[in-house]
């Protein structure tokens, strides 16, 4: 989710169709980079502040090592092709920031990373100073695919006043959520924001999120899709009821959820922790818009509850959905230089990289070895907000940003762990399961058939890959 989804949306619908196998048995097969002591550097990170923001970590490192860097801003819609020429025309860029984890998996599954460039970065910088769950996300067994940088999580954003008043308690739960939703839709205000757009893989985020709370898995330890099983079937019904009966009409997406929270008309909101910056009143261009806030732009901040893990009957613990993004290497790349390069965004440079959007770029290098907490203590105190700055924690409470830094160690998604990668890329690119939830919202299927189409497109897609 990086602008106002922040979401590798369109990043991930084109690498599933670009990169193919053919393609990167090509680039793996071109040599590496002569050394010169210069690097291109593709940075998904490209919205105006936050490339200047980069550029003058870079200028910094060009001063301090010598290596000279072409930093070029790439929109995540224009990665993939982008790759597929540059591959086609050997002029692959040595490092590539910010990239997302499916497409980081995509990558290695297709021979595209040096990954003795990025094991060596982090054995440099010490393993034990990142978060074990990302390390863990990141890596095929002890084969780290990229340097695991920063994270940003789903949240589950709620009206605590309106709770309170109602008598309703927290909604970290299906019960409590459906709950809740149904109390307060009510009075042209409805239950709560929950994306349905059947072309958009923030729904498949938003879906995946109520998925892990109930031990629904895109695919079994066994390797097999399991969409089809009690847990997934549970989880469609209940996320039709949240978005059909008690969600707003028509097709809800990632900016039309945001809007109804923000006009102060519904009482939830699935969304990224990118939205805490504009809940605070402190984007200009995605400002609450509620009866109160005219007078009291903090209103919603302040009346605003943040659930983190949600707990559902099909699992035995809470679980939270997030994304993570890296910095990887590419097999063409010059290796000392672009080793070096990474090691100084992950060190010197760090506090200017994820403090450029702390919100939504929670350190998971926690530290270093002299100072094991360095990096967590200062990304409370970075700035957030884009018109209007604040430090994060005078604007959210240490108990929240406890919780999200803590989160990122309690962090699921699917297909990761169990080694499919490449099919999790290929479902944000054919996107079967907002399809799904988006007909099964709009009456068109019932939840089971739902989980079965679902189960049976993103089978065939696996075949596919096989």
């Amino acid at each position: 989710m990086r602008m106002r989804s922040r979401g590798s949306r369109a990043l991930a619908a084109g690498l599933a169709a670009a990169l193919g196998v053919g393609l990167m048995s090509g680039c793996a097969a071109q040599g590496k980079s002569s050394p010169d002591n210069r690097i291109t550097v593709w940075s998904l990170e490209n919205l105006t502040p936050r490339m200047e923001a980069t550029k003058k970590i870079v200028t910094a490192f060009e001063k301090e090592t010598g290596v000279q860097v072409k930093l070029v801003g790439v929109d995540e819609g224009q990665l993939p092709q982008l790759i597929m020429s540059a591959a086609a025309a050997g002029t692959l860029p040595d490092v590539i920031g910010g990239v997302p984890l499916a497409p980081a998996w995509q990558m290695y599954t297709n021979g595209l990373l040096d990954i003795a460039a990025t094991n060596k970065v982090v054995d440099h910088l010490g393993a034990g100073t990142f978060n074990s769950n990302a390390l863990a996300l990141t890596s095929d067994g002890a084969t780290h695919l990229g340097v695991p940088s920063d994270a940003w999580m789903q949240v589950l954003v709620y009206r605590k006043d309106l709770f309170a008043k109602a008598g309703l308690a927290a909604p970290d739960s299906y019960a409590a959520m459906l709950q809740a939703a149904k109390t307060l839709n009510s009075g042209g205000n409805s239950g709560i924001s929950l994306a349905t757009d059947p072309s958009d893989v923030f729904t498949q985020q938003s879906f995946e999120d109520l998925a892990l709370a109930n031990g629904c898995q895109l695919v079994g330890s066994d390797g097999k899709v399991g969409l089809d099983s009690p847990q997934c079937r549970q989880t469609f019904t209940t996320y039709g009821q949240l978005a059909a009966d008690y969600g707003a009409a028509g097709t809800q997406s990632v900016d039309s959820t945001r809007a109804t929270y923000f006009a102060g008309r519904s009482s939830m909101i699935l969304w990224s922790t990118f939205l805490l910056d504009e809940l605070a009143g402190l984007r200009n261009d995605a400002l609450p818009s509620c009866a109160q806030c005219a007078k009291d732009p903090h209103y919603l901040s302040d009346n605003s509850g943040i659930v983190t893990a949600l707990k559902a009957p099909g699992a035995a613990k809470p679980a939270q959905f997030g994304e993570i993004s890296s910095w990887v290497v590419t097999r063409t790349a010059e290796t000392a230089a672009s080793e070096k390069f990474i090691e100084y965004m992950m060190s010197t440079g760090y506090e200017g990289w994820f403090g450029m959007a702390a919100e939504g770029k929670i350190p998971v290098r926690n530290g270093t070895a002299e100072d094991p907490g360095k990096y967590r203590k200062a990304w409370r105190a970075s700035d957030i907000g884009v018109d209007t700055k604040k430090p994060l924690q005078s604007v959210y409470s240490a108990g929240l940003l406890d919780e999200l830094a803590s989160g990122v160690s309690n962090m699921q998604r699917w297909g990761i762990t169990q080694g499919q990668g490449a099919l999790v890329g290929a479902t944000l690119g054919e996107l079967p399961i907002p399809k799904a939830v988006g007909a099964m919202t709009a009456g068109q299927t019932s939840p089971g058939q739902a989980a079965k189409e679902a189960h049976d497109e993103v089978t065939a897609l696996q075949k596919s890959l096989q």
